[in-house]
């Protein structure tokens, strides 16, 4: 044991030099694939074996005239564990590089992120978009879908416990099925302690005026990128309403007209940068958000069909357990 600790200490204090430079590393990102190299010391080369990629060991060795090493990684994106997430249009695969001069148990001397982003294929829609995810519900020839998504975005969260101050995804559609094209609008979003309103219930809104994020002027909250119109995720910081008590998320869902928006048919947040709201669809059309700091009311008269209750549906995601992480763990189960 003696002897096994000496020499991590010895390799750590060899390799803490060498990693200063980080062009010693090179990444080549390729289609569904990617390619490490690695330069590393004289001295470390007859412990290139304690290099990893994720949980990949490297592919080969290169022993340069130099006496250095080329230590490289070529593995698909599916293997080593690499992370898999959804951001805007964006398919971003995250895995590490770690030198380990001791066993997995200890924490390795080294760690280098590796990151590679890909454009998402045109027509990619989630597996969750399927039915029997999350909360479904019938209205009318239209069937309504509300859940909460993982961190990757990838689907359905399997648990319903949330750190206090991190993300949770909360992810709406509407099947069009047979219908015209549909646009999935949130009206109205508030969360509470309880399954039901009553009036004088606590409440901490979300969404008001007509499709405003509110959180996402007070807080970082925002409207994920659309991967189909009738589709919607609110990217949602957890907030202190009742922690480590049940929440639950109420919502209006609005199935609209894609072509036409105005104040009340709108899906606006706060963009911190500009210091102002913007429509997530067109922000070239982001005048019909300027109302979200007054009142929000229609501009154009829509036909009746548009403004039947056959269109729109309340909708009740939860219960939630949003934890505080400096206290007590809480135990929570599926959504």
């Amino acid at each position: 044991m003696t002897t096994h600790l000496y020499l991590g200490v010895v390799l750590l204090a060899l390799f803490a030099a060498p990693v200063e430079n980080n062009a010693d590393i090179k990444v080549v990102c390729a289609k569904g694939s990617v390619n490490i190299k690695w330069m590393i010391s004289e001295e470390l080369v007859p412990h290139a074996a304690r290099f990893f990629l994720g949980t990949c060991m490297p592919s080969h060795l290169t022993v340069l005239p130099t006496g250095e090493g080329e230590v490289v990684f070529n593995y698909k994106l599916a293997d080593c564990r690499f992370k898999r997430l959804m951001k805007g249009k964006n398919v971003i695969f995250q895995n590490e590089l770690t030198f380990r001069p001791q066993p997995r148990s200890k924490p390795a001397a080294f760690v280098y992120p590796i990151e590679c982003v890909y454009k998402r294929p045109d027509g990619w829609i989630p597996a969750f978009l399927n039915p029997g995810f999350g909360v479904s519900e019938g209205r009318g020839s239209l069937v309504f879908h509300m859940a909460l998504l993982n961190a990757e975005l990838t689907s359905i969260a399997k648990t319903n416990v949330v750190p206090l101050g991190s993300f949770m995804p909360i992810w709406a559609a509407v099947e069009q099925k047979s219908h015209q094209p549909l646009l999935l609008l949130i009206e109205e979003c508030v969360a509470t302690a309880s399954p039901e309103l009553h009036p004088g219930s606590q409440v901490h809104p979300i969404i008001s005026n007509k499709g405003c994020l509110l959180d996402s002027k007070r807080g970082n909250s925002m409207f994920l990128p659309r991967y189909q119109s009738s589709a919607l995720t609110i990217y949602l910081q957890a907030f202190q309403l009742v922690v480590g008590q049940e929440v639950y998320i109420h919502c209006k869902l609005v199935a609209w007209d894609p072509e036409k928006f105005d104040e009340s048919k709108k899906a606006c947040h706060y963009t911190k940068e500009s210091q102002s709201w913007e429509l997530l669809d067109d922000p070239s059309m982001s005048g019909v958000c300027s109302c979200c700091d007054s009142t929000c009311k229609s501009r154009n008269k829509r036909g009746v069909d548009w403004e039947t209750n056959a269109f729109s549906h309340h909708s009740v995601l939860g219960p939630l357990i949003i934890i505080d992480p400096s206290a007590n763990n809480v135990s929570g189960g599926p959504v």
